[in-house]
């Protein structure tokens, strides 16, 4: 069994559907990580949460934007069969006060202990930077950051696919 899959794309790709799929033949004791922190200003954000919840095995567990993912998994008793971390822009983003080392050095850490995992990690990335170059400096950034870290994970995967409107291709 693969231990790290890299599913990436755009925007509504069907990236976190398939990382659902994938996972639904891991049992009822994989564990769902969000990486958003939520907000209850934020009602379409929320209307999301609850739709990506809806699609997933309501016996699985969910944590939400833990401080650091590896260290709540290891934490976890019974340890899950299968983990899916939705999303690495997510994460990115709620960590973007810290300098872009740092930021870079902290995904590093979590990949070596998920490739480390006694089970299979889904991690889903976000295609961002198929656009034109955003005018804003820190939109600029968080694209080339979370290119960096899409490109980091993937080298780092046993498998990676790209979601395009639905449809899955590999790429490793």
């Amino acid at each position: 069994m693969a231990n790290v899959i890299f599913i990436t794309g755009p925007t509504r790709s069907g990236k976190s559907r398939r990382a659902v799929e994938t996972a639904q033949a891991w049992g009822d004791d994989v564990v769902f990580v969000a990486t958003y922190r939520s907000d209850p200003d934020d009602a379409e954000m929320a209307d999301r949460v609850r739709r990506h919840r809806a699609e997933r095995n309501a016996k699985w567990r969910t944590l939400e934007a833990p401080a650091d993912i590896a260290q709540a998994l290891a934490d976890l008793r019974p340890a899950p069969s299968g983990v899916v971390i939705d999303s690495l822009a997510l994460w990115l983003g709620d960590r973007f006060d810290q300098d872009d080392a740092s930021l870079i050095a902290a995904w590093e850490h979590q990949l070596d202990r998920f490739n480390a995992a006694p089970y299979p990690v889904i991690i889903v990335g976000d295609e961002i930077g198929w656009a034109p170059v955003p005018i804003d400096r820190a939109l600029r950034r968080f694209r080339d950051l979370a290119g960096i870290l899409g490109q980091r994970t993937a080298a780092r995967a046993s498998e990676a696919w790209l979601m395009v409107a639905g449809c899955s291709v590999r790429l490793k």
